[in-house]
C-alpha cells in the first residue's frame, strides 16, 4: 500500500498541468534638450598697497572718486628717508578697477547674448538654437531623430522586456 501511495503521489505531481506567467513590457522614451544661454561677470575693484622700511610717510597715496566713463584717479604718496645713509625701500602698487558700465546685466534674445557688462572677468555660455531639432517614436518602436543647432541634444530609447516565470 505504501508503494502504491508513493507511486500515486509521484505520478500526480509529475503529470500535473503546466502553468507559467509571461510578461511583456515595451517602454519608449525620447528627450530633446536645448541649452540655455548664461553669463557670469565679476567686477574688479580698485586697490592700492603701500609698504616700506626706513621711510616716513608725509602724504598718504590716495584713490580718486570713481566717475563713470573716466579713470578713477590716483595720487602717489610723498615720503622721506628716516635715517639718512641707511638702506631704505618704498613700494606703492595701484590697480585700476572696472568702471561702472552702462550695461549692468545680460539679456538673452533667441538664445544669443547680444550685450553684456565689460568687466575684468566674464564667462559667457552661448545658448542652444533648436533649429530643426525633433524626434518621433512610432508604435512599432521605430525612432527618428533630427539634429538641431548648436547646444542641442536628443536621446531616444526603446526597451523591450520579456519575462517567463
Amino acid at each position: 500500500m505504501r508503494r502504491f501511495f508513493l507511486v500515486a503521489c509521484l505520478t500526480f505531481f509529475a503529470v500535473g498541468p503546466a502553468s507559467a506567467e509571461i510578461t511583456n513590457r515595451i517602454q519608449s522614451s525620447i528627450s530633446l534638450t536645448v541649452d540655455g544661454a548664461g553669463s557670469i561677470s565679476t567686477r574688479l575693484p580698485s586697490s592700492l598697497g603701500v609698504s616700506g622700511s626706513n621711510v616716513t610717510l608725509g602724504t598718504a597715496p590716495a584713490l580718486g572718486t570713481l566717475t563713470s566713463g573716466t579713470a578713477l584717479g590716483y595720487t602717489p604718496g610723498v615720503f622721506t628717508v628716516t635715517t639718512a645713509g641707511d638702506a631704505f625701500s618704498y613700494t606703492e602698487s595701484y590697480l585700476e578697477g572696472d568702471d561702472v558700465p552702462t550695461v549692468l546685466s545680460t539679456t538673452v534674445t533667441a538664445g544669443v547674448v547680444p550685450a553684456m557688462p565689460i568687466f575684468s572677468s566674464n564667462t559667457t555660455t552661448s545658448g542652444g538654437v533648436a533649429g530643426s531639432l525633433a524626434g518621433t517614436l512610432a508604435s512599432d518602436g521605430a525612432m527618428t531623430i533630427t539634429a538641431g543647432g548648436a547646444g542641442t541634444s536628443a536621446v531616444a530609447q526603446v526597451v523591450q522586456e520579456l519575462t517567463v516565470r
